[in-house]
């Protein structure tokens, strides 16, 4: 069994792993930037741990509830628990003349904010557990 230091700990690994998933997304459109027809890819996590967030934190969503207000109505599909990032092709820059359209400075430039924040992410982690941590050994040192 796992210790659970708070009830968003666990937000904090999936973003973890959200971010590394990205690197390597990021690290294989670099790889292909020589590669015909190649169309760089990118991640989009940030919506998924936003609502992981507010199921965790019983926060009320911005969403509108729909009504059914007749049985014979499709029912709304309840979509929470189904945490899920969606990958996308990240489109908008002129393709070169062999079909490629990865553009090594977007690249280089979203790796080194992704960099960033996955540092910010283990600085973060890294704190919340010296916290907890000295709770513990203060609690020893009282018995």
């Amino acid at each position: 069994m796992a210790l659970s230091i708070s009830r968003t700990h666990g937000l904090i690994k999936d973003a973890l792993d959200y971010r590394a998933a990205r690197q390597d997304m990021i690290s294989s459109n670099i790889a292909n930037a020589d590669t015909p027809f190649y169309r760089p890819r990118d991640i989009r996590f940030e919506d998924a741990l936003a609502s992981k967030a507010a199921d965790l934190l019983k926060k009320d969503s911005d969403n509108l509830a729909l009504a059914q207000t007749d049985g014979a109505h499709i029912p709304l599909k309840n979509e929470k628990g189904s945490y899920k990032p969606t990958t996308f092709f990240r489109d908008g820059h002129m393709a070169r003349n062999d079909g490629n359209s990865v553009d090594l400075d977007v690249e280089t430039t979203e790796m080194s904010k992704n960099s960033i924040m996955f540092n910010a992410l283990i600085q973060a982690n890294k704190k919340s557990s010296a916290i907890f941590k000295s709770v513990i050994e203060a609690s020893q040192k009282v018995n």
